[in-house]
């Protein structure tokens, strides 16, 4: 079991940077592979990034490719989200979520295939 808590969220104006944290309970942090996605009220939840348990493999989905940074640090058990050049479309609530891994290299962007989630830290970027 798992608990995450993400925080960094809130008012920005579009071009701007905001980082998110997700803080993660329990001393096997490292055993979990993670993801940030982000959810619009009426939309899916959509994936955004994607680390690997050891955090040498990442992933992202192509709207936010060269924006969006997604990191960890295990000794934390924090997984942040950096992100900079912020749209007003980009204004959601953003969810950490967390997946056991066997694998110290997946990386995973499907909803179904995370565990555990957050409550979610919203994000709001004015135009």
């Amino acid at each position: 079991q798992v608990q995450l808590v993400e925080s960094g969220g809130g008012l920005v104006q579009a071009g701007g940077t905001l980082r998110l944290s997700c803080a993660a309970s329990g001393r096997t942090f490292s055993s979990y592979a993670m993801g940030w996605f982000r959810q619009a009220p009426g939309r899916e939840r959509e994936f955004v990034a994607g680390i690997s348990r050891t955090g040498g493999n990442t992933y992202y989905a192509d709207s936010v490719k060269g924006r969006f940074t997604i990191s960890r640090d295990n000794a934390k058990n924090t997984v942040y989200l950096q992100m900079i050049s912020l749209k007003p479309e980009e204004t959601d609530v953003y969810y950490c979520a967390a997946r056991n891994s066997n694998s110290g290299r997946s990386v995973y962007y499907r909803r179904e295939e995370y565990n555990y989630w957050g409550q979610g830290t919203q994000v709001t970027v004015s135009s």
